[in-house]
């Protein structure tokens, strides 16, 4: 495995130190150790079922290692109640993969849901807020539209709104190309680049993607079986000789599924 340098190992915000998580007989995360470092983008990208998705919830504590640790900013954050939780997660903004909008809210509705559910009161603050996120997202104006006025794009883009509603520091992008086209799907990586430039957002983008891991990564992390089995920088991913990575960022079938599909 390439190691990461001294460059991308400086200043980690998020630290997963021998993470092990199970679920029955299967194992999700096995001794995971990985840090995430402050103002870069951190693609996690690995075949379904390799745990990349189990590592975003543990960030934000929706699921608690078996044993490992967890930090935020040097804090062990896994031992942490609902209560104590709060004031980090109110650093941390989610995209969900679908995007996650309410149906029955304007646009402007969802955005300041959190800031709502955070006990903000101003109207004019709450207002002020939903329109200087929209033209981050290159959406101004869109307030009154509902969700299903809108196309697959600009949901993911309303969603992304509402995700740095609260100027988190980390934005945790769950596929946020999915579903969407070559060209709706490279707005998104704009706004991912966008972010980490203009507002020093520090991005963990879990994707199937490459094009879009590539073009935003500042290091990429490959998962399998639990494990991490490549991490580097995207030109050191692309120049791996790994077979597992090769076959995963080339979209090529390995040898026993090529065996498995003989048989039949």
């Amino acid at each position: 495995m390439i190691q990461p340098t001294t460059d991308t190992l400086a200043q980690p915000i998020i630290r997963f130190a021998d993470v092990h998580k199970r679920f029955g007989s299967l194992v999700v995360l096995d001794a995971l150790s990985l840090d995430i470092p402050a103002d870069r983008t951190t693609v996690i990208i690995g075949p379904s079922g390799a745990g990349k998705s189990v590592l975003l919830k543990h960030i934000v504590g929706l699921l608690q290692p078996d044993s490992g640790n967890v930090y935020f900013h040097q804090q062990r954050i896994n031992h942490l109640s609902e209560r104590q939780l709060e004031p980090i997660r109110k650093r941390i903004g989610f995209l969900f993969q679908m995007g996650a909008l309410f149906d029955s809210m304007t646009v402007g509705e969802n955005i300041a849901f959190p800031l709502r559910h955070q006990g903000i009161k101003s109207e004019r603050n709450i207002q002020q807020v939903i329109g200087e996120k929209l033209a981050v997202v290159g959406l101004s104006g869109s307030e009154k539209k509902m969700p299903a006025d809108l196309s697959g794009g600009q949901k993911k883009r309303v969603a992304l709104a509402r995700a740095i509603a609260m100027d988190p520091e980390v934005v945790l992008y769950d596929e946020p190309t999915t579903g969407l086209d070559p060209i709706r799907a490279d707005v998104i990586n704009e706004l991912i680049l966008k972010l980490k430039e203009e507002l020093k957002v520090t991005g963990i983008v879990v994707t199937h993607d490459m094009a879009s891991a590539f073009k935003v990564a500042d290091q990429i992390v490959m998962l399998l079986n639990g494990k991490i089995i490549a991490q580097g920088t995207p030109q050191q991913i692309k120049t791996m000789e790994n077979d597992d990575v090769r076959h995963f960022i080339e979209g090529r079938a390995n040898a026993a599924d090529l065996k498995a599909l003989h048989r039949l």
